[in-house]
């Protein structure tokens, strides 16, 4: 087949919807190299992120003077054109969004949705981020023959927000990077230990450093504990709030803030934190803890929407804005080392689940049905 994606995040965005992206065309790739799969970005990118190779792998950018001037068009409309020109089948939006006149075209079309979360929680959006939002979405997901939701929460949000039919939703859960899955050498980890100065035992988060990722929550479970919580993500207007919580409890030798660590680095920093906590509110599926799950790491999470269905049975689950409730977990599991173990080799087997070959299954089943 010749299959076309919308392909702006896969060579932009460097987290998030663009790992997705990233990683499905990898494993699809690998997987069925028999295929043709053309990556339509709409403009050439700075960093690269993502190699093709010209084999059955293929960049495709503007050409046109006005389509090189006016990219947004040429990506919401334009770009049929050269879909036609390519052979394209399947067009597959990675990320919530889908081009203009695929059915005149007679070009099937896949969208992937990974939350709602501008419906669940409109108060962390603007006005016009919520209209152009569920306008998109909407929109996208009306057209598509097929919708694909990375869990059975982002499922639920589709049926209920945007009113599209539960059999025209097919639920393919989304894996992580390899990185998260190799085992790393006593000296690299030692090298990592010491280049960030990390403590010998360290409770661990994951994400952006905003209100609905709720991290507050631990450094304030955390504040009569003897232990450390390091913290990696982007910083918002939220930080402020933390930061200044964690001077006036003078928290300082406690609470680490990293940023710039390479993929490794992460990767073997799951691996030496005693315990993964992710307290937030409400998630499309949570990567981070399965990322945390394929480093053996226990998982502390939320009781409720996805986090569930993330982190399995034996994860240790709380409710985000109970702070005692979230204090017992963390001691329970900081002064039990049996218990993390045990713990964290049963969400190892259970990961299992979200590994790289089921899904490109699941996706090249679903292409071949249309």
């Amino acid at each position: 087949m010749n299959i076309g994606y919308e392909a702006k995040r896969i060579f932009h965005n460097k987290t998030g919807l663009g790992n997705y992206s990233r990683d499905l065309l990898r494993i699809l790739s690998n997987e069925f190299p028999k295929n043709n799969y053309f990556l339509y970005n709409p403009k050439v990118a700075k960093n690269e992120l993502f190699e093709v190779n010209n084999i059955t792998v293929f960049e495709k950018n503007p050409k046109s003077y006005w389509a090189k001037k006016f990219k947004n068009i040429w990506r919401q409309k334009g770009v049929i054109k050269d879909l036609i020109k390519d052979e394209i089948e399947i067009f597959h939006g990675l990320s919530g969004e889908l081009p203009s006149g695929l059915r005149k075209s007679n070009i099937k079309s896949v969208v992937t949705i990974h939350d709602l979360i501008f419906m669940r929680y409109p108060e962390f959006y603007s006005f016009f981020d919520r209209k152009i939002h569920f306008y998109k979405f909407r929109k996208a997901a009306r057209q598509a023959n097929v919708v694909i939701a990375i869990s059975e929460q982002t499922k639920k949000d589709i049926i209920e927000f945007l009113s599209i039919e539960p059999s025209k939703i097919k639920v393919i859960y989304q894996g992580c990077q390899n990185i998260f899955k190799q085992s790393f050498s006593d000296p690299d980890k030692k090298m990592v230990a010491e280049k960030f100065k990390l403590p010998k035992e360290f409770i661990l988060n994951v994400g952006t450093i905003e209100a609905r990722k709720n991290i507050f929550s631990v450094i304030k479970a955390i504040k009569n504990l003897n232990t450390h919580l390091i913290i990696i993500g982007g910083e918002t207007k939220y930080s402020a709030e933390i930061k200044k919580y964690i001077t006036e409890n003078k928290l300082e030798d406690k609470i680490i803030f990293l940023k710039g660590l390479n993929s490794k680095e992460l990767a073997i920093l799951y691996q030496l934190a005693t315990i993964f906590v992710y307290p937030s509110l409400f998630e499309g599926f949570g990567i981070p803890i399965i990322e945390a799950l394929y480093s053996k790491t226990p998982v502390i999470t939320t009781n409720s929407g996805v986090f569930p269905e993330a982190g399995g049975s034996d994860s240790v689950y709380i409710d985000p804005n109970n702070i005692d409730e979230i204090q017992q977990k963390i001691q329970l599991l900081l002064t039990n080392e049996k218990l993390r173990m045990e713990i964290a080799e049963k969400g190892y087997n259970f990961v299992q689940k979200f590994n790289d070959k089921t899904i490109a299954h699941e996706v090249m089943a679903l292409y071949k049905s249309l």
